[in-house]
């Protein structure tokens, strides 16, 4: 499991706006024909690295759902579209939320929900 220490930075906080980030995508995941959007954000304020991962099943309301995690630097060239689930689910901790979970944010660890 990655330990990830808590600064007490606003990124931390499970409703964290995607103004505090720069964000770049990183690629989709089409495992099990997901089309996970996966993409690079780093906070303007600490500079932490986080990995974003985003499905919605469009044929399914309220199946929208994102997850997101602290990276390492030395990790993060190791990260791939097809990996990111497996990352995501290593870490200690995470953030989830979406309209699959009727949440604009909470702490989560272990396993994602991602597939239908």
């Amino acid at each position: 499991m990655n330990t990830i220490q808590k600064l007490g930075c606003a990124c931390e906080k499970p409703t964290s706006d995607y103004t505090e980030y720069r964000s770049s995508e990183l690629g989709i995941d089409h495992t099990n024909g997901r089309y996970g959007e996966v993409s690079i954000q780093q906070c303007k304020l600490c500079q932490r690295i986080w990995i974003h991962y985003f499905v919605e099943y469009e044929s399914f309301s309220k199946s929208g759902r994102w997850y997101k995690g602290i990276v390492s630097k030395k990790d993060r060239p190791n990260i791939t579209p097809e990996n990111a689930v497996e990352f995501l689910e290593s870490l200690e901790w995470y953030v989830y939320g979406g309209s699959y979970f009727d949440s604009r944010g909470e702490f989560g660890q272990g396993k994602l929900r991602v597939d239908l």
